[in-house]
């Protein structure tokens, strides 16, 4: 996204705040009170410690506007003066807490296992200790010190920054736009920052103005007790003072109340608002069934002659609660040619999408996967290599355009990441390659769809963005994963027409995943058929339609010209 872009959205953010009658409120109080401690030597000709004994609990006058404490200290310039030490010591401490918990709680969301566990321990061993305890033993060690009471108790707050973001992390981690980020083969810092983190931002926001009014309060209160900074000035130490003095003074007790108050106030509206304010923009988003993954092939395989991609006995199962394992998945050996387009058809369920999923290492974590031998290219692939072939050299359509697009993010901005990425092009360079592709797979105003937002286009247009991203880093092989299941007659004829021509143009490989043999009749050389976890025919497809050798195939065969029989009777 463009600067110009991301000031635009600032202003309309401060827009819908300012509107928000609580937002207005709020953030009217907070201004206030930041502005007033601030300026508070241009407001009171006082010292906030210059002791006057003539002026002892002296009443609101002119010299004295609110009056004077116990030592004679002017109350106006003490509660000004304290504001600083009181709003500082509340950033402080909720600064600490979030440059903790926040990139805590998106390293054990996003990478899940044993990392989330061990992340996950820490935070509830910091949950169970007693704060304001701990707290007394510091300052008994160390002496009274704002600053590092307020780092410490910074420290014991990560926790709930840590939960937070753990939270909003793990709501999105199975999203279909970030599976689509990974296998454009952006890095998981770029997956973080540019996905992740836009929706683990709303509720830090709110988290942040309870933390900080917490904070507030609770350096409020340690200089209540007496444990804090004699010299400095604050609004616990006026408490402290005007506790001393409750029956001859009590009215020392109200400013320091009201301000407390009203900021720790100010900061859960604040909060609130804001968050309602970034709601407006950020549309929910619905959480995928299948989590992250990760992929293991402990054996390679020598180099297949005119083979981009070749796989050998491919096992995936996933456990069950009686201890034993669900094969979905049973000795896959498949092989696509360089140039060639081979169709993966089979029913629903047969583990055609668990088959492309585990080529491109995208399966849950629980999922158990043997690869004896995995070649690229011509060359073995090890475990985790995919990772470097992902978006670069491997393109990816998947199902569901709508739900592999990012809804917080412009179309352009997600065209132009990995472009930027893997061919490091300047923003400018990956601008117009952008808008070109968008021209290539025949969306008429690419301006238009460049800067909108995923609601904004049609279903078939966004099947062509993400082709259009597919093959932006020009692949030698694309993945498509029924890429005309959601979309409507009409257009999955242009879809398999586009990907046709693409094809042939760029001289690229596609295994197409399909459960269509009439899509396999219109655009496939060869063909695969699933059964069941396992390949039980593979032909070319002139012969496949005139000779299937297995029951299965005949079967779907017979199933699709019934359907077609029924269509047009």
């Amino acid at each position: 996204m463009t600067g110009h872009a991301v000031s635009t959205v600032e202003n309309r953010l401060l827009k819908r705040l300012i509107r928000h009658p609580m937002g207005l409120l709020s953030l009217g109080v907070l201004a206030a009170v930041v502005l007033l401690s601030t300026a508070a030597p241009l407001l009171t000709s006082h010292g906030p410690g210059v002791a006057d004994l003539s002026s002892v609990l002296a009443l609101p006058g002119s010299e004295h506007p609110l009056g004077a404490d116990g030592a004679g200290r002017d109350v106006l310039a003490r509660l000004l003066y304290g504001g600083r030490l009181s709003l500082l010591a509340g950033a402080l401490a909720m600064a600490v807490a979030m440059l903790i918990g926040v990139p805590a709680g998106l390293v054990g969301g996003y990478y899940d296992g044993r990392v989330d566990s061990v992340l996950s321990w820490l935070s509830d061993t910091l949950m169970s200790v007693p704060a304001m305890v701990f707290l007394f033993a510091v300052i008994a060690a160390v002496g009274p010190g704002t600053w590092t009471t307020m780092t410490v108790f910074g420290i014991l707050l990560a926790p709930s920054f840590y939960r937070v973001a753990r939270a909003a992390v793990k709501s999105v981690r199975r999203e279909l736009y970030v599976d689509a980020a990974q296998v454009c083969g952006l890095p998981d810092s770029r997956i973080i920052a540019r996905h992740i983190l836009r929706v683990v931002r709303t509720p830090v926001i709110v988290q942040a103005s309870f933390i900080a009014g917490i904070a507030v309060i609770i350096q409020a209160g340690i200089e209540f007790l007496g444990l804090g900074e004699p010299d400095v000035p604050s609004w616990g130490a006026m408490l402290n003072d005007a506790f001393t003095n409750i029956y001859t003074a009590p009215r020392l007790m109200v400013w320091p109340g009201i301000m407390l108050g009203v900021t720790v106030g100010a900061l859960a509206i604040f909060g609130t608002a804001l968050r309602d304010s970034l709601e407006e923009r950020n549309p929910a988003t619905v959480p995928r069934r299948i989590p992250p993954t990760a992929v293991s092939s402990p054996a390679t395989t020598p180099a297949v002659p005119d083979t981009i991609l070749a796989v050998q006995g491919l096992r995936v199962a996933y456990p069950r609660g009686d201890g034993g394992e669900s094969v979905v998945v049973d000795g896959v050996t498949l092989a696509v040619g360089k140039g060639e387009v081979l169709g993966l058809v089979g029913e629903s369920g047969s583990g055609k999408t668990q088959t492309a999923f585990a080529l491109l290492e995208l399966l849950p974590a629980e999922a158990r996967v043997s690869m004896p031998a995995m070649s690229f290219d011509g060359e073995s692939l090890a475990a985790g290599a995919m990772r470097g072939l992902r978006g670069r050299r491997i393109g990816y359509v998947p199902q569901e355009p709508m739900s592999n697009l990012d809804p917080s993010m412009r179309v352009g901005a997600q065209l132009v990441e990995p472009m930027r990425h893997h061919l490091g092009l300047s923003s400018r360079a990956a601008r117009r390659r952008a808008l070109s592709l968008l021209r290539r797979v025949g969306i008429t105003d690419p301006q238009r769809v460049f800067a909108a937002y995923p609601h904004q286009v049609s279903g078939g247009m966004a099947q062509r963005i993400l082709i259009a991203g597919a093959i932006s880093c020009d692949p030698d092989l694309l993945i498509a994963d029924e890429p005309t299941t959601a979309l409507d007659v009409t257009i999955q004829a242009e879809v398999l027409d586009l990907l046709r021509s693409l094809r042939e143009e760029r001289g690229m490989a596609l295994l197409l995943v399909t459960h269509d043999l009439g899509v396999v009749a219109d655009i496939c050389e060869r063909v695969a058929v699933m059964q069941e976890g396992r390949i039980v025919e593979t032909a070319e497809v002139h012969r496949l339609f005139a000779e299937p050798e297995h029951d299965y195939t005949r079967m779907l065969l017979a199933s699709t010209l019934e359907l077609t029989r029924e269509a047009n009777p």
